[in-house]
């Protein structure tokens, strides 16, 4: 039977203003990414979070990105790698303290958005990323987009890597995402999605925009808390793995 991770980015709420269905989606999830209060989320949110990862028993990674709140952290800024190291450092720290008051330990870190994409294919960035994960721990998980510069970085400085895919995106030829900016960024199609996921997860295989077979590797499968009817497409991803022969289970569980 093949094995994958199923997350999600979590505790992206800020203040009064909400966003997504945390309690649900965690029912179907086996990893949560929670933002750290740079491009969403701020102490209460993350604090809420993380209770309610726990008390679903799912595994919990940083999610820290770009100081960008209007901009969902989605948007690039030119950064200097020691720029990078210390933005990962501080958010990271951040809900770690958190994690502590719960006695959890905290699995994984996976950039967010712009920071992400910067990383994936800015191998500077990418490796100053990935020495401030290990520098604060080398146990801990790195997510990065399959086959990218992030992992590459993790894998040279000796983190476990775990290769990302995305079920509700769309790819181009290089393996990269397609940008949000581009209409055919995202798969709507709940059936498109899983033939999608069920294939880069057993053919480590994905077909491009431009009808072009990439190979990638997928341990854990991204799905976004914050679009509509999340939950809902979140439990169908779920159901239709198991239907596939495809077990979900965090990167360290069992």
């Amino acid at each position: 039977m093949f094995r994958v991770d199923l997350n999600c980015d979590l505790g992206e709420s800020f203040g009064r203003y909400r966003l997504g269905e945390q309690e649900e989606i965690l029912k179907y999830v086996t990893s949560a990414n929670i933002a750290c209060g740079f491009h969403a989320g701020d102490p209460t949110v993350m604090r809420e979070t993380v209770k309610l990862a726990v008390a679903n028993g799912v595994k919990i990674g940083a999610h820290p990105g770009l100081p960008d709140l209007n901009g969902f952290g989605r948007r690039e800024m030119n950064i200097t790698p020691q720029e990078a190291y210390d933005m990962v450092i501080y958010q990271v720290g951040a809900l770690q303290g958190f994690l502590t008051t719960y006695n959890e330990t905290m699995q994984h870190v996976k950039p967010h958005g712009a920071l992400y994409n910067m990383a994936a294919k800015n191998p500077a960035i990418a490796e100053a990323i990935a020495q401030a994960i290990y520098d604060i721990s080398p146990s801990l998980v790195l997510f990065g987009l399959s086959g990218s510069e992030l992992t590459k970085a993790g894998e040279k400085v000796g983190l476990q890597t775990a290769h990302e895919v995305f079920a509700d995106r769309t790819y181009q030829k290089d393996g990269s995402l397609t940008s949000r900016n581009q209409p055919d960024a995202l798969i709507t199609d709940k059936e498109q999605a899983v033939n999608q996921v069920v294939r880069m997860v057993k053919e480590g295989i994905v077909l491009s925009q431009q009808q072009i077979e990439i190979p990638l590797q997928a341990n854990t499968i991204c799905i976004h808390g914050d679009r509509e009817h999340a939950v809902e497409f979140a439990e169908y991803i779920h159901s239709r793995l198991a239907e596939h022969q495809i077990s979900v289970h965090a990167i360290k569980e069992g």
